[in-house]
């Protein structure tokens, strides 16, 4: 049994950092880097590519609403021709950095609102996905179970990753807490331990459907995102599981 351990970096901007990246970086398989619209710009862009190649870790690009003061956590109406020039634009902007760092973008994977928006809406899955597909190479895309967006990419012929969370807590129905809601997010480290352990092995429930996941992420802006990170890798391989990247680095 294998799973990919996923992490959200270069998410700082100018002065401000967020997330531990250099540690969280030591551990995680794969890293979803920010393109410059939710947040991260050039010089955080290129710092994590080098990072990321520099610990062999494989890079994908997080592409997210054009909403810094926001963090890309509040919906945006676009039509789909906008949204795949905003996809496809973040995409080539990290590749351009990979690139110059020895790599190339392997993946991609919605930040935020605009991951939640193309699970559900067929019209934000079509952008989204018009966007990767304009790219020069084929990529690999990370999404929800049950996602709108995973289903279109694996029809066009996509390799699709399903994801699951290790610091979010999930409702009955399979779905993600609300952020709101106080617990909404594991801190407790026993927690993250166990479902770390339960993802990976028993994948994602909602109902009587059940979904093997190919990658489990951790947030970088969750307090004590480096712990998490470490606590989930040590219960992952304590476990049995082995921990490597989904995709093969581009």
């Amino acid at each position: 049994m294998q799973v990919d351990l996923n992490c959200d970096v270069g998410e700082g901007f100018g002065v401000w950092e967020l997330g531990a990246d250099d540690e969280l970086l030591a551990v995680v398989t794969s890293a979803n880097v920010a393109c410059g619209f939710h947040a991260g710009d050039p010089s955080w862009m290129r710092r994590t590519c080098e990072l990321a190649v520099e610990r062999g870790v494989v890079i994908g690009a997080q592409v997210g609403f054009p909403d810094l003061p926001g963090f890309g956590r509040r919906h945006l109406e676009m039509t789909e021709a906008e949204l795949a020039d905003a996809v496809l634009f973040q995409i080539g902007a990290l590749d351009a950095f990979a690139r110059a760092a020895g790599a190339r973008v392997a993946y991609v994977k919605p930040h935020g609102a605009l991951y939640h928006a193309a699970a559900r809406r067929p019209d934000y899955a079509d952008g989204v996905l018009h966007g990767i597909l304009r790219f020069s190479a084929p990529l690999a895309v990370v999404a929800p179970p049950g996602s709108l967006l995973g289903r279109a990419a694996a029809q066009a012929g996509l390799e699709v990753a399903l994801e699951g969370f290790v610091d979010r807590r999930y409702t009955v129905d399979g779905g993600l807490a609300p952020r709101s809601q106080p617990d909404a997010v594991l801190t407790d480290l026993d927690e993250v331990r166990r479902q770390a352990v339960r993802l990976a092995t028993e994948g994602h429930i909602a109902g009587e459907v059940r979904t093997s996941l190919a990658t489990l992420c951790v947030h970088s802006d969750t307090p004590g995102a480096a712990s998490v990170a470490h606590e989930a890798r040590r219960a992952l391989t304590d476990a049995g599981v082995e921990i490597r990247p989904f995709v093969r680095a581009g």
